[in-house]
């Protein structure tokens, strides 16, 4: 089987161009997925037991069912309400690029607000207690203990969550988004060359999620520089006999 060297630049190219569509449903997704995520996590740790029950609700669904559904129950659910159709928000929610990002902004704040709570969990009793030994207020407790701490610990699963949220853009084909995989499906419709499409597509994304691995890890340097330094001067320390 030779290889259509031609065919593949040309598919690439063609995917290429839809890569605007796939980053912007991944940022938005991102950002306000991240924002609401902050919020569920306030009223899941909340002792008020309506906050705290509507949160653990709220990560029940959207953690247990599948993201295919929840984007299609936007998307074709919540036109079939007339309140909604009448509103100021119709105008949006009928756009099929904003009801993904609503979807996966929804579906990865659940997944989010449990890796922070995660992380909000392990931070060291001590450390906030040493903060408040110091007089800090709680809001500057938080800023400058609480918060790096718990995003330090949260980094790696928050790292695959972010890899995830990449790979489940694709799903915005499905409701005529064009992004990576809505080109791929179309060119496959004209040319029946279903593997090298593909091919092409997996390689784009694979590109995309090598990004975020490296700033993630850049980003991990960057908040543990003492972590490093510490396992540098363990390697370096020589040995001497008898130990």
């Amino acid at each position: 089987m030779l290889i259509d060297v031609a065919f593949l630049s040309d598919t690439f190219l063609k995917l290429s161009a839809a890569l605007p569509v796939t980053l912007g449903l991944f940022i938005s997704a991102f950002v306000c997925g991240g924002i609401l995520a902050v919020g569920v996590l306030a009223m899941r740790m909340s002792r008020w037991p309506l906050l705290s029950g509507f949160a653990k609700g709220y990560i029940l669904v959207f953690r247990g069912s599948p993201l295919l559904i929840q984007l299609f129950l936007i998307y074709y659910g919540l036109g079939q309400f007339g309140v909604i159709r009448h509103s100021f928000l119709w105008p949006l929610l009928r756009e099929p690029f904003i009801c993904a990002v609503l979807a996966l902004s929804l579906c990865t704040a659940a997944y989010t607000a449990e890796i922070l709570r995660g992380a909000l969990l392990a931070v060291p009793p001590g450390q906030i207690e040493a903060g408040q030994a110091c007089g800090m207020s709680r809001f500057l407790l938080l800023r400058r203990i609480i918060a790096p701490v718990m995003l330090r610990y949260a980094l790696p699963a928050y790292s695959t969550e972010a890899i995830l949220l990449v790979k489940s853009t694709a799903l915005a084909s499905l409701v005529t988004v064009w992004d990576v995989t809505g080109v791929a499906q179309q060119i496959i419709q004209r040319t029946y060359r279903t593997m090298e499409v593909f091919l092409c597509a997996a390689a784009i994304y694979l590109l995309l999620n090598f990004i975020i691995v490296q700033l993630y890890a850049l980003l991990e340097r960057k908040l543990t520089p003492h972590i490093r330094h510490a396992a540098g001067n363990v390697s370096l320390k020589p040995v001497t006999k008898g130990e």
